[in-house]
């Protein structure tokens, strides 16, 4: 009966949390729609004299929402972070449990930063070398739809890509990974990341490598985190043994 009432507890924690995130991000919503104009003009920049095309009226509110949409998680993001927090945090130990929420402004930091990297280094390399190729043959005629959506596609994924240092520092520093072991796993990191940029870019090397080479130089920054955390911990715990040797020391006498 108390595993039942548990169970029915977390399942009432979980819906209070998930609506405390909704209901942010239906307010950020209706905000990003007031300001979609803005944020419309921002995110087509890249494209210079390059003119954006809808097939109907009804692609106009389509890529409206869209806009809307993103632009309301991301500004939800801290929040729902920190809701996702505060569920998990009854099965975290304390000392987990202050690592997690000392990570959580990093983590917001860092998908910002992913997003912005992307945005701003990978996006309009891979875009106007795609660009490049198709006014050799073609008129190029692009609708808004396919171009948001392809902006999404390879922006998103390195606000997540972004947070590996974040998570693995937070798995280093409760034990659960070691460098050491980071390090072993190199090759098969650099194959799953490998494929993984190849299912997010478009099918051509030039991006490919916009999106792999970032990948893998986060994976050793990750590296030597973890192992400047793993130096700080062990030290700390050696600080921990002298102390306690010295207090028994002390009662001794």
């Amino acid at each position: 009966m108390d595993n039942e009432w548990t169970l029915v507890e977390h399942l009432s924690e979980l819906r209070r949390r998930v609506v405390y995130s909704l209901i942010l991000v239906v307010l950020f919503f209706i905000l990003s729609l007031v300001f979609v104009h803005q944020i419309f003009s921002v995110l087509e920049a890249p494209l210079g004299h390059v003119k954006l095309a809808v097939l109907g009226p009804g692609d106009v509110i389509q890529i409206y929402f869209m806009i809307a949409g993103f632009g309301s998680l991301g500004m939800s993001l801290p929040f729902i972070l920190y809701q996702l927090w505060k569920f998990i945090q009854p099965a975290l130990s304390p000392k987990e449990s202050r690592a997690a929420m000392t990570m959580l402004p990093f983590a917001f930091l860092m998908f910002l930063g992913g997003v912005a990297f992307s945005y701003f280094v990978v996006f309009p390399i891979v875009l106007h070398f795609l660009l490049q190729l198709s006014f050799e043959n073609f008129i190029v005629v692009m609708t808004a739809h396919r171009y948001f959506s392809f902006l999404v596609n390879l922006t998103l994924p390195f606000g997540l890509i972004f947070e590996m240092p974040i998570a693995l520092l937070f798995l280093t520093r409760i034990h659960v990974v070691t460098p050491r072991m980071l390090s072993k796993m190199r090759k098969y990191a650099y194959f799953a990341i490998i494929v993984f940029a190849s299912l997010i870019s478009p099918p051509e090397l030039v991006s490919h490598l916009s999106v792999a080479t970032p990948m893998m130089a986060l994976y050793e920054i990750s590296i030597m985190l973890c192992r400047l955390q793993a130096r700080r911990m062990a030290k700390n715990i050696n600080i921990s043994n002298s102390s306690s040797v010295v207090s028994k020391n002390i009662q001794g006498i």
